[in-house]
């Protein structure tokens, strides 16, 4: 079965489509390479070909899915049967100051996306959500059925499409749709050969953290100790990025078999504090990381972490790797970053 991996380049979606050519399916990728590097592609080949799977499994398209003629033109060509979608913006702090590129980007290009679905009889995708949807409106664990209420522009970009997606598959009976809200993705593939590779300085706690410990930069900047938490700093629900792929195909092969809408929580179901994952990352890795506590970011919310009792009974998903073994993955591959530009 071939499947569509838009932002099939980036952080998630290179490790989504890794899990999905390891459970059979082929992969197109679609990225319009904002976010990321070609060379990507290049390892992604590698490691299919190590598992001894045949590279024709794996397709490459560098389009945007904004551009509707380019879009068409892939569905023609490579002639998907469903969509994995992750495409899109997705650093909070940059969605406060740029709301409207996050809203033409994300929620038009969805649209376009969906259009395009349709037109070619492709009625199953599996979307990536956000637990930013969330915001402050309830308390954690966060449930599927909790109120929405997010408060910066990209966790309203992710709910206007789900509240899209639902009105869809109501309006079309022939749709199946999964919506993943999922926590805050970390660590690296295990051969250590992809991983996040955020441009400029980085959006998210992880790739600072690992910036600084390999001498990149000065010190991680930690936004806001004085939150209601056992430390004061921000509290999130981090899952391993390898967690997170196999959730996807999980999703996917839900998406398959039940027509509808359904929305689920992919999170370890516990929080981490920003000072627990630097604690955590020197004890793994034997390396300091210094910090400078700096003020909170606008948009942050205090403490964010799934309930994940839905996922576990319908998709069958549990969280396999633990806050250390993102440590340890996320550096593995961070050397092997620093190993490559050495030699150049």
């Amino acid at each position: 079965m071939r499947i569509l991996v838009t932002g099939g380049l980036g952080y998630i979606g290179s490790h989504v489509a890794m899990a999905l050519i390891e459970s059979g399916y082929d992969v197109i990728l679609l990225d319009n390479l904002i976010n990321t590097q070609e060379n990507v592609l290049e390892v992604l080949k590698r490691l299919v070909k190590q598992k001894g799977i045949p590279l024709e499994r794996l397709t490459f398209f560098p389009a945007d899915i904004r551009d509707r003629e380019a879009l068409r033109n892939v569905f023609l060509a490579a002639k998907p049967e469903a969509v994995v979608h992750l495409a899109g913006l997705k650093a909070v702090g940059e969605s406060v100051a740029r709301p409207l590129d996050y809203y033409e980007n994300n929620v038009t290009g969805s649209i376009i996306l969906l259009q395009t679905m349709r037109e070619h009889e492709v009625f199953t995708i599996v979307f990536s959500s956000s637990a930013t949807v969330y915001g402050e409106a309830s308390e954690p664990p966060f449930s599927e059925t909790a109120p929405t209420a997010p408060t910066n522009p990209y966790g309203r970009t992710k709910l206007m499409i789900e509240e899209i997606l639902s009105d869809l598959a109501n309006s079309d009976e022939r749709f199946r749709i999964v919506s993943l809200r999922y926590f805050n993705p970390v660590g690296a593939h295990e051969s250590g050969w992809i991983g996040e590779m955020p441009q400029g300085v980085p959006n998210n706690l992880m790739p600072y953290v690992m910036q600084v410990a390999a001498g990149l930069r000065e010190t991680l900047y930690v936004f806001g100790n004085d939150y209601p938490t056992p430390d004061g700093t921000g509290v999130r629900d981090y899952i391993h990025v390898l967690d997170l792929a196999r959730g996807h195909v999980l999703a996917l092969d839900y998406a398959l078999r039940h027509g509808g809408y359904e929305v689920f929580n992919l999170g370890r179901g516990k929080g981490a504090s920003v000072l627990e994952v630097i604690r955590t990352f020197e004890e793994v890795n034997g390396i300091s990381v210094p910090y400078t506590i700096a003020a909170r970011r606008p948009g942050d919310v205090a403490v964010s972490f799934a309930a994940t009792d839905k996922a576990e009974r319908l998709l069958g998903f549990q969280a396999a790797y633990d806050l250390k073994d993102m440590c340890r993955h996320a550096w593995q591959f961070q050397k092997r970053l620093l190993s490559a530009q050495s030699k150049i």
